[in-house]
Order: structure tokens, then C-alpha cells, then sequence
């Protein structure tokens, strides 16, 4: 059996010392149309979250992560509550791997996507933004 595309994941399985996001949501730039990219599976606009994953063992170079959300507006990231560190999980995250040639060595490598971002624990049971989905159908 083949496995394609996006791998769906639990958080806490990928994540269990969670993520500090650094900064809001971004628009993902297309390098080559230098417009905002579009995801191919559902026609949304791309964002992208750049977090640091808190793993004490992770060293510095796989804590850096960007995390692309498919989401119709803008998520909102959690306020900071360290400095610009902003404490998050992401909803629907899936993963897909991919072969990293840049360097001396070829590495095997993770895409991150999700759906939404949230506080924590969702912030008691309270979404900070909404998935795409459900934005779409609020507008």
C-alpha cells in the first residue's frame, strides 16, 4: 500500500512539549507569482505560523518549523504570554514527507499543514481562531 499526500496527525503526538508560535499568521508567498498561495486540495489561501517546537532534546535547526494553515481569512495566532513567544496547538495537522537535497547530505524532511490554531487546550474549549471550514461556512 502507497501512502500519498498529507499524513493526518495528533498534535500531542508530534508535539508533546507543545509549540511557541513567534510572531502572527503570514500570508505564504507564491516565489515565482509573488501572489499569496493557493492550496491545491481546497482552493484556500495559504498562511504560514513560525513556531519553535519545545522539545528540550530538539536542537536548534529541527525546533524552527513553519506550519502552513489552508484557512479562507487570516488565523489568529495566540496573544504572547513570553516575550513574543506565543503558546499554540494546531487543529487537523497532517504531515508530509519529502526528501531535503540542500546541504552536504539529503535528509528526509516534514511539511507541516493544518486546519486552525488555538490557545493551548483551546483556551477551555474556546478556538482562538476557527478552521477553514467552519470560517467558510460563517462568511
Amino acid at each position: 500500500m502507497a501512502v500519498l499526500g498529507r499524513i493526518p496527525v495528533e498534535f500531542g503526538a508530534v508535539f508533546p512539549h507543545g509549540v511557541f508560535a513567534t510572531g502572527p499568521a503570514e500570508e505564504l508567498i507564491n516565489f515565482e507569482s509573488k501572489r499569496q498561495e493557493i492550496d491545491k486540495d481546497n482552493g484556500l489561501p495559504v498562511w504560514v505560523v513560525d513556531v519553535y517546537d519545545a522539545d528540550p532534546e530538539a536542537n536548534h535547526k529541527n525546533s524552527a518549523i513553519r506550519i502552513k494553515i489552508s484557512a479562507e481569512v487570516r488565523p489568529v495566532v495566540p496573544e504572547p504570554v513570553i516575550g513574543p513567544f506565543r503558546p499554540c496547538e494546531f487543529e487537523g495537522l497532517t504531515i508530509t514527507p519529502y526528501l531535503d537535497e540542500n546541504g552536504k547530505r539529503s535528509r528526509v524532511a516534514y511539511s507541516f499543514r493544518a486546519r486552525g490554531v488555538r490557545a493551548p487546550g483551546g483556551g477551555a474549549g474556546k478556538p482562538v481562531s476557527r478552521p477553514a471550514a467552519q470560517a467558510k461556512d460563517a462568511a
